[in-house]
This record gives structure tokens, C-alpha cells and sequence, in this order.
């Protein structure tokens, strides 16, 4: 998805050298204690929220139950995050050879088998169009829940998506799938101008910056609309600016309950990082790129998160001389 809270810059790039698609850069992420971590959290929550908390726990619940539908029963289990390839790629010519494949990417972040989540651009050429993803999967159990927002007749389709390919970009938290400890944490009615998604961050960024914290997890939109944005297909003229890639997204208000896949890290590390990237899906037809919500005074969160021990880069667009960074999120 074109929106991106990144240091990348936005170019056409043509004929991409193999070697460059499939390397792989590392690096070890601070891990704070849950119980820092939450404290962190809380502060900047309730300072925009009338009711907000983030407690450790020991164990998450189920979350392949509702309402989170996730493809494993958890997020812990060498917690990692990859972020691979970039707005580059799409922006401001589409490069269509530049496709990924979930597969790969477990094995170039040492977890063979592993349990997916977050957000990402699906593969044009098995829907036959551009369109949003919602990564799911857990590759060692076969089970795919992922799921796909295109564009259809000007309004948001929600699709299954039984392949493991995605497009240009996907941010993603790798894991083993299993039930451990976590970050618990809850807010509703917003009374501040920064929304669920920005607190977490912009704590994170502020309490550890460059030492280079991740978090990866779900949260739920209980109550409330909020603010998506689906991408069309390709645009045939290239995109030169930030208000031509708002021009060719599509915005929507959609309706909660939104299940959102949402990975964020405290800083870009000299990797051309995307900071944050959070994609939703329902069981009612809508999904998409996470904004913001926009019923602020009977919005409520909930979800889980947990620190991801390394991230990876991987398949990291070449430096550019065409800035064009796209909405912020």
C-alpha cells in the first residue's frame, strides 16, 4: 500500500537486479521488559484516551477465536519482524516484476514454518489487479486466513487470498504462532488528537528511538468507524507528489468490528525502515490501509502485542533521487 510512515524514497525502478530483491540485511532489536513496555504504553494512552490500560500477561487468550480470527493460536514463539521491499517499487511507476513470496521470506528470517501477520501489497498477478493485503498465514499448520481489499466498481471488496505471494511491499511480524506473554491493551473514547495506532508509536519512538525497539500483534476497533484507504489498480500515468497518490487512493469510513495486523518499530536503524504499517480486515466486506478512527467519542481498541527480537530487511530498494513519501498514517 502506497500510505507510508518511512525514510524511503519514492522512484520508478526498472529491471531490478535479482541479487538486490533477495538480499537480506539483519539486526537485533532492544527487547524491554513487558512490564517497562506497558508502563511506556499506559502513559501515552491515557494521555488520549478516557479509559485506557496495557498490562502484561502472562498468556494471551486464543486468537484464532473471535474476535481477532487469526491463523494460529498466537503470536509468540521467536518474535521477529521483516520488512520487505518498499514504496519504491510502486511509486511513481509500478514495477510488476517486483513480486515476493511468504515462503521465501520465512526462510530468510530463520523460521522455517512460520506464523504470519501484518500488512502488505497483494499480488496483481494472481487477483488480476492491484490491491491491499492482510497477511494471515501460518505456513508449518497450511492455514491461510489471509485476505485481500480491491477496488471494485468504486467500492471496497474484501477477498480470501489462498497464495502465499505478495506484491511490491509487506510488513510483517514472523513468529512460531504460539500463546505466551504479551502487552494487553485497551483504550476507548478518544478525547486527544492522536489515535490508538499513534500513541503506541509515538511512545515507543519517544522512550527508545534509535536503540531500536519492534512491536508486532492485533488489535480489534470494537466500536467506532475509522478512516481506510484501499489502493486501485496501477495508476497508467506515473504518480509525481504526495497529493497525486492521495488523488489515486480510494478513502473510505468503514465500520467497526476491523481486525487490524499492525507491526511498528522505534526508528529506522539505517535500513530504510517503514516505522509503522497496519492493514484491517472484517467479516463484513471491508478492510483495507488503517488510518486513524473517526468516531472519536465511542471508538474503543483492544488487542495484544508483543517485542519482535530481530527485524529484517529484506529486498531493500537502492537509494533515489525522487522523494515522494506518500500520506503519513
Amino acid at each position: 500500500m502506497a500510505s507510508a510512515t518511512s525514510n524511503e524514497s519514492v522512484h520508478a525502478i526498472k529491471d531490478v537486479p535479482a541479487e538486490v530483491l533477495a538480499a537480506v540485511e539483519k539486526k537485533a532489536l532492544h527487547v524491554p521488559s513487558l512490564d517497562e513496555l506497558s508502563a511506556v504504553l499506559q502513559h501515552a494512552l491515557q494521555a488520549n484516551f478516557a479509559n485506557a490500560s496495557a498490562t502484561p500477561v502472562e498468556v494471551c487468550p486464543d486468537l484464532t477465536a473471535a474476535p481477532y480470527h487469526l491463523a494460529a493460536p498466537g503470536i509468540n514463539g521467536s518474535p521477529r519482524l521483516a520488512d520487505v521491499g518498499g514504496v519504491p517499487y510502486l511509486i511513481p511507476t509500478a514495477n510488476r516484476n517486483v513480486l515476493f513470496d511468504l515462503q521465501e521470506v520465512a526462510t530468510k528470517v530463520d523460521l522455517p514454518g512460520a506464523f504470519f501477520i501484518g500488512a502488505g501489497a497483494g499480488s496483481w498477478k494472481y487477483i488480476g489487479t492491484n490491491c491491499e493485503l492482510m497477511p494471515n498465514v501460518h505456513l508449518g499448520a497450511s492455514n491461510n486466513l489471509t485476505t485481500t481489499a480491491i477496488v471494485a466498481h468504486d467500492k471496497c471488496e474484501l477477498r480470501p487470498y489462498d497464495t502465499t505471494q505478495v506484491g511490491v511491499l509487506c510488513n510483517v511480524l514472523a513468529s512460531e504462532g504460539v500463546r505466551g506473554p504479551v502487552v494487553h491493551v485497551k483504550a476507548s473514547v478518544r478525547t486527544g488528537p492522536k489515535d490508538f495506532l499513534s500513541c503506541l508509536h509515538q511512545a515507543i519512538v519517544s522512550r527508545y528511538g534509535q536503540q531500536g525497539v519492534g512491536l508486532g500483534g492485533v488489535f480489534v476497533i470494537r466500536e467506532g468507524k475509522a478512516k481506510i484507504h484501499v489502493m486501485p489498480d496501477f495508476s497508467p500515468v506515473p504518480l509525481c507528489s504526495d497529493a497525486e497518490v492521495d488523488q489515486w487512493l480510494k478513502f473510505y469510513e468503514m465500520q467497526s468490528p476491523l481486525v487490524c495486523l499492525s507491526t511498528m518499530v522505534s526508528g529506522d536503524l539505517g535500513l530504510d525502515l517503514r516505522l509503522t504499517h497496519t492493514h484491517c480486515f472484517s467479516n463484513h466486506g471491508e478492510g483495507g490501509h488503517y488510518h486513524y478512527d473517526t468516531t472519536p467519542e465511542v471508538v474503543e481498541y483492544e488487542g495484544y502485542l508483543v517485542p519482535a527480537e530481530h527485524i529484517y530487511r529484506i529486498g531493500r530498494p537502492q537509494p533515489c533521487m525522487s522523494p515522494v513519501h506518500g500520506p503519513a498514517n
